[in-house]
């Protein structure tokens, strides 16, 4: 079935329709990623919610979907754009193509898509909004799109997070309380791996009732959206600095931003993928890693002089890192639990470990 994605500048790009093509349309924000791999991961990712991803890697599904590899329980993206689909995947684990998959996940495609002039075109201009549509649906120009409801200042978070407290891993010496603004299961299994007990709690737990559960450390979670948007999350995490030990990731380290009394702001066109340099500015050494992220901390804006900036993009010069052992705290704006390097960031969970034994090196 022939189809388009229509910007909310009127540029227009053809391709083909595949996955759940009853839905006839499909709309969010559109970005880019370059990972060349781990396509299945970025489809279950909760931190996709609201966005249309483009995949910059020209050959989509050549290795199919298994049942292992999903950071959450369902596909979490509004639609998925590529050049090529793969419709015979080689891989012992595949159990289905990725065809199937969006098909029994009601989620909708499209392929044959010139995703270079595409990304070329968010790269210039922006992340925009967009939609998929079918040849035979009446969506026909750009105004359409700009009636989407954008990401800015929306709570994205109250879509992915979990709606009760649950337990992931009951047995461990010392106890972490996930808040879930979005949370990748890879997190969850690098904390269990490591022999802690873990809690997930939804985004909207109230510091109370973290407190209640007992913790030795809280980790706030990545998640889609504006952090801005889940001012319950920053209040809650205000109230834990200085108390616990904090880890924050990708959303969870905006929120602590925020949490700070610093203020974020909307990137261009966003980091999304697996190839990101980020330099530890305190050892020089530099990793590369995994990003999904539209939003990020205005440094300017941080006066807390506790608070010290350890990381930092190399491509752009954002911040992606803070720390500050009077505020009993660190967070990254990378994913450390993704494996692009491929263990490059890993250490960060032993550190948060030993920083919850109180055992962490300087």
């Amino acid at each position: 079935m022939k189809a388009r994605v229509i910007l909310e500048d009127g540029r227009v790009f053809k391709g083909i329709l595949f996955g759940d093509v009853s839905k006839k349309t499909s709309a969010g924000e559109v970005v880019f990623n370059t990972s060349m791999s781990g396509y299945q991961e970025i489809l279950t990712d909760p931190s996709y919610k609201g966005q249309i991803v483009t995949m910059t890697y020209p050959h989509i599904g050549n290795y199919g979907i298994n049942h292992e590899d999903n950071e959450s329980g369902k596909v979490c993206l509004e639609g998925f754009i590529v050049r090529e689909l793969c419709s015979l995947p080689s891989n012992y684990r595949a159990k289905m193509t990725l065809d199937e998959y969006f098909k029994e996940q009601g989620i909708l495609g499209i392929t044959g898509v010139d995703t270079r002039a595409l990304t070329r075109h968010i790269r210039l201009s922006g992340s925009m909004k967009g939609i998929i549509v079918s040849h035979e649906a009446e969506v026909v120009s750009g105004d359409d799109a700009r009636g989407i409801p954008g990401l800015t200042g929306k709570d994205t978070v109250k879509l992915v997070t979990s709606r009760k407290i649950y337990n992931w891993n009951e047995k461990g010496d010392l106890h972490v309380v996930v808040i879930d603004c979005g949370v990748k299961h890879s997190i969850l299994r690098a904390l269990a791996v490591r022999g802690l007990k873990v809690t997930v709690v939804p985004a909207d737990t109230n510091v109370g009732e973290i407190r209640n559960l007992k913790p030795d450390g809280v980790l706030v979670s990545n998640g889609p959206g504006d952090p801005e948007g889940v001012p319950y999350a920053r209040d809650t995490v205000r109230d834990l600095l200085g108390t616990i030990p904090v880890f924050g990731i990708c959303l969870g380290h905006q929120i602590i931003g925020l949490a700070l009394g610093a203020e974020t702001y909307k990137l261009k066109f966003g980091h999304h993928g697996g190839n990101h340099p980020v330099k530890d500015i305190r050892t020089g050494k530099v990793m590369i890693t995994s990003q999904n992220h539209c939003f990020c901390v205005n440094h300017d804006t941080l006066s807390d002089a506790s608070v010290e900036i350890t990381h930092k993009n190399l491509n752009d010069g954002t911040v992606e890192g803070m720390e500050s052992p009077e505020l009993r705290f660190f967070s990254v704006q990378f994913h450390p639990e993704a494996g692009p390097g491929p263990f490059d960031a890993d250490h960060l969970f032993d550190k948060f470990r030993d920083t919850i034994a109180g055992n962490a090196k300087p």
